[in-house]
């Protein structure tokens, strides 16, 4: 019986020091995971700057990273201008942001990016309703598409990406002018840095390859913030471009990567890639915090300024994109 009871007493031991082990082995991956998770969402904007009174203007905000940062403007009191090209989707996504900001000043409006006449439109639009634009965030993009042109036949990530806005932007500056201190934000990417500006084939007609179409349309964003920003100079109206990272959304749609994520679910995908809202922060920081009053022709990633790849700074690339764009766009007479 005593032999028994030192056997039972072993036995319970031993289970008790498995025991141990399991629970220390669960909670040490825990925490691996937990970090994992915050180093893939990157950098946070914590401030609770107020945008009470500016109206905003941000492309592509029904679903994704625009959905997000209109939604946290929309918290902060901004009048917003969901400026999207499917407009039963984005109805659906205001009402959401009006539920969860209390905020009832959000407006959806049609704007096709990759149609000329519907960005005059817009801007027409837009104008009939407001005298000031205080923050455009030009957000909306094409990623790694099979080769589509636009309405003016501009291959779509060129198209979509860069001229779209490039030549909302120059309708909506003189607006930008009378309401400074005022903000361009351009969200661009990483892969910029692998772009080139193919001054013989832009729109990507003799040979075309998506990755390529879309790094350039990406770096010509960063040498069209860079150009403008000079010549704002002597203005309060201020243009930066932002990294977003690599971030879970509806637009990398052509990727594998994108339905391998969707099919191992939300949690885990967000151990590798970032949820939109951590991919709206560069955006929300660069369109909020009064310390970038200032602060113009720059690029942040994870909320912090970052350094250019140096064919990025090429300003006789920058000048003659910018030359070449006001002639596709038709704003040859175009006095900044």
């Amino acid at each position: 019986m005593i032999e028994m009871l030192d056997l039972l007493s072993q036995i319970d031991v031993e289970v008790w020091i498995i025991f141990g082990a399991s629970l220390a082995s669960f909670l040490l991956l825990f925490v691996i995971l937990y970090n994992v998770r915050q180093y893939a969402q990157g950098g946070q904007y914590r401030k609770n700057h107020r945008m009470d009174g500016k109206v905003v203007i941000i492309t592509g905000s029904s679903s994704g990273i625009g959905f997000e940062t209109a939604l946290d403007l929309a918290r902060r009191g901004a009048r917003i201008y969901m400026a999207c090209r499917n407009y039963e989707k984005c109805e659906i996504a205001r009402l959401e942001i009006v539920r969860k900001s209390d905020n009832s000043n959000i407006y959806n409006r049609s704007l096709d990016l990759a149609s000329f006449d519907s960005i005059r439109s817009f801007v027409s639009t837009f104008l009939d309703e407001e005298t000031r634009l205080d923050v455009l965030i030009n957000n909306a993009g094409v990623f790694y598409a099979p080769y589509l042109l636009t309405k003016e036949g501009h291959e779509m990530h060129f198209g979509v990406n860069y001229l779209g806005h490039f030549l909302l932007t120059n309708l909506l500056l003189d607006t930008l002018k009378k309401s400074e201190p005022s903000r361009i934000v351009n969200v661009s990417s990483y892969f910029y840095a692998q772009g080139h500006i193919n001054k013989n084939d832009l729109d990507s007609r003799q040979t075309y390859d998506r990755i390529s179409a879309y790094n350039q349309s990406k770096l010509a964003l960063i040498l069209f913030t860079r150009h403008l920003a000079h010549q704002l100079r002597c203005t309060r109206v201020t243009v930066n471009a932002v990294n977003p990272g690599n971030v879970l959304t509806n637009i990398s749609r052509h990727m594998r990567i994108h339905r391998l994520a969707h099919a191992v679910g939300p949690v885990l995908s967000t151990f590798i890639l970032k949820t939109p809202r951590s991919g709206a922060q560069t955006s929300i920081k660069v369109a909020v915090d009064p310390k970038l009053e200032f602060i113009s022709g720059k690029y942040f990633s994870e909320v912090k300024e970052e350094d250019l790849v140096p064919h990025a700074e090429d300003e006789q690339t920058a000048e003659w994109l910018w030359n070449e764009s006001l002639r596709l766009t038709e704003l040859y007479d175009r006095n900044v």
